[in-house]
């Protein structure tokens, strides 16, 4: 049992690193990408995103994670190949659905999007939805017989393929087509080729695999999963996983519908309309760029949260969840708000110039509400309470819906960011009201705040006085070369006064120093300091 465990946390472990290497290149691929094709190549990109992004949810941490808990169930008592087979047929069944309805009806959801010429790269992420069922069947195979590592493999080795598939179509910008339609085309076809190489990953590991060894001892009884049941339970069960593991894209699923499509019927022409769009795209990778650190903490601890909780280890668990919290809300800040201070020259550093620093300025806070979002979200996951983080999804996608019918007119694309903004903070206060975290606020957690506004309000005073200076005489967007040396000196000076700051202050414990990456270091050096 012990030695069960072990193996159970080391690949939830490795797991989670997995998914943490996939989210910084799915959010690094996009400026280098941006750089080759500007602002209107990436509104080409962005608008269907989601759609792959949905799918991507489907395949990996969707329905996985559903298939994976129907084998842990069943598979002390059946044999698993007749309910595989089962759940293969139902997911090919909606997998070929979701292919025809978006290959189609790729004219219709393009006109919806306000762009007619999104129907071709719309049909092209459409293939993905085939390979689904390959997919979700092996990583939940896997991962119901507790083996991470074939999962961690093909889900970095498909976001290596699919980063290099659409760096190399946007190459041939200007070499091989001017067309950014064609290279937006190209780049969505990665889907479906990373997809393909996850599926051979997955089928060199299940060569080396016994799977007689992962039966049961008795006959399956066949009323035991039946058709129906599995269905029902596919839509329900696997269905609510899906939309909580897509809560960010659900919100740029809304974008790509009302904002592009907004900006043109109040009389903007299309070309400045997705110029525009392009500019406020540029939120994306910074939002998850911030976001690394906080996802990182939640992703290591929700295993240990799981463990604590389903041993009953009720006061293990609560420090686990406060000390998830506290680090979540302190990286999370910290990150905002030192982006907020340097942001024109990072938004040169990456992006070649500094349009739309009053919309990214608001969309970025979106790093603290989606990152303290997905840590209570983690919390709830790990005690089974799907139901109140799906409610909360809900009435932030209309929060959000709303907003943008509201503020896009009035403010255009700002309108879009103060939009996101509401919606998230809609949901992460319906999920803190919900979860009756609201209860539990103590005098501690009082007390980090106020020592994390001081360090906060420490840090950008310092980088914002000495980026000031440096402004006399190398103003932002002037020379990328010079943002970018800058950009690296002020997020460097930041680190260290946050540092100071919160070994002065006492912000974290000695326990919690020692989960930060060379805690244990800036703890010895911290003694020798004083």
């Amino acid at each position: 049992m012990v030695k069960s465990n072990r193996q159970m946390m080391q690949g939830a472990l490795v797991l989670s690193l997995a998914a943490f290497i996939a989210k910084i290149l799915s959010a690094v691929y996009r400026v280098p990408f941006q750089n080759m094709v500007g602002n209107t190549g990436f509104y080409v990109y962005q608008q269907v995103y989601p759609i792959y992004g949905i799918g991507m949810t489907f395949a990996l941490s969707g329905f996985p994670v559903f298939v994976s808990a129907l084998i842990a169930q069943y598979r002390s008592d059946y044999e698993l190949l007749p309910l595989l087979r089962r759940l293969f047929w139902i997911l090919s069944g909606l997998g070929l659905g979701v292919f025809l309805l978006l290959y189609t009806q790729s004219e219709l959801i393009a006109s919806w999007m306000g762009d007619a010429l999104l129907s071709s790269v719309i049909q092209s992420v459409s293939w993905m939805f085939l390979m689904m069922p390959f997919l979700v069947i092996a990583r939940g195979y896997f991962q119901g017989t507790n083996r991470m590592v074939p999962t961690a493999v093909s889900q970095v080795i498909e976001q290596v393929v699919r980063v290099s598939v659409i760096l190399l179509a946007a190459s041939f910008y200007g070499s091989l087509t001017n067309d950014l339609y064609a290279v937006g085309t190209w780049a969505m076809s990665s889907a479906v080729i990373a997809a393909v190489m996850a599926t051979f990953v997955l089928l060199y590991y299940k060569k080396s695999d016994s799977f007689e060894n992962w039966n049961g001892s008795r006959v399956i009884e066949p009323h035991k999963i039946q058709w129906g049941v599995l269905l029902k339970r596919l839509v329900i069960e696997g269905g609510t996983l899906c939309l909580l593991s897509s809560i960010l894209v659900l919100f740029q699923l809304i974008d790509s519908f009302t904002l592009f499509k907004g900006l043109v019927e109040q009389g903007m022409s299309q070309e400045i309309a997705k110029d525009l769009k392009g500019i406020f795209d540029r939120g994306q990778p910074l939002v998850q760029l911030g976001m690394v650190v906080g996802v990182g903490f939640s992703s290591s601890h929700l295993p240990l949260l799981s463990r604590s909780y389903t041993k009953q280890h009720l006061e293990e668990f609560r420090h686990l969840k406060q000390s998830l919290l506290k680090m979540t809300m302190v990286f999370s800040v910290v990150a905002t708000v030192g982006l907020l201070v340097i942001l024109p020259r990072v938004n040169h550093m990456l992006f070649g110039d500094i349009q739309g620093n009053d919309v990214l300025s608001v969309y970025i806070i979106s790093i603290v509400l989606a990152s303290m979002m997905m840590a209570y979200h983690g919390i709830l996951q790990s005690t089974g309470k799907y139901s109140i983080t799906l409610i909360a999804l809900f009435v932030g996608l209309i929060a959000k819906g709303v907003g943008n019918l509201w503020f896009i007119p009035l403010f255009q694309t700002l309108g879009a960011s103060i939009a996101t903004i509401l919606g998230l903070s809609v949901m992460l206060g319906m999920i803190w009201m919900l979860s009756g975290e609201w209860k539990d606020s103590s005098n501690h957690q009082q007390s980090t705040i106020i020592k994390l506004g001081i360090v906060s309000i420490g840090m950008a005073v310092v980088v914002g006085i000495l980026n000031t200076l440096l402004e006399r005489y190398f103003p932002a967007g002037d020379s990328r070369t010079k943002d970018t040396l800058i950009s690296l000196l002020l997020v460097s000076v930041g680190m260290i006064v946050f540092l100071i700051g919160a070994i002065r202050i006492k912000l974290f414990t000695i326990r919690e120093w020692l989960m930060i990456p060379k805690g244990k270091s800036l703890l010895r050096f911290t003694r020798k300091w004083k």
